[in-house]
């Protein structure tokens, strides 16, 4: 199936798509300062530049598009235009984002996945951070 879209177009749309301080994580960030937890951004000292990292917890959030790390919601759907790339790319952002947490996890650092689709549910997401950042495990350092 051709793109819709000219290679020129396709590329300004590409562009403009934003690595960090994207509309989830600021709603995410927002989130956790107002339930009182303060945090670090992108410590470029940890595998994967965790998006979120609260260090009093030793735990890491990052905050996942759906699509770019190949999340089975909606969202996470695949382009039916040059699969070959796009499968090779979001496989490879999969791979590396398990390597990633595996790595953080061998440091000691406790880690969530947040998907990008989920914010839509708040409250249910609220109490998944609470239970995460105040699980016994925390509790026990």
């Amino acid at each position: 199936m051709p793109d819709r879209f000219t290679r020129e177009e396709r590329s300004r749309i590409m562009s403009r798509v934003k690595g960090k301080n994207t509309g989830p994580e600021i709603k995410i960030r927002s989130t956790l300062h107002s339930l009182g937890f303060r945090f670090r951004l992108n410590r470029k000292d940890l595998p994967g530049k965790p998006d979120i990292v609260l260090p009093k917890y030793k735990a890491v959030i990052f905050v996942h598009g759906c699509f770019w790390h190949g999340h089975s919601c909606k969202r996470g759907h695949r382009p039916q235009t040059n699969e070959e790339f796009w499968n090779k790319k979001i496989d490879g952002n999969i791979k590396r984002d398990q390597v990633n947490m595996n790595n953080l996890e061998k440091l000691g650092w406790r880690v969530l996945v947040i998907w990008q689709c989920e914010i839509k549910q708040m409250d249910a997401l609220i109490v998944r951070i609470k239970e995460f950042l105040n699980s016994e495990d925390v509790k026990g350092h």
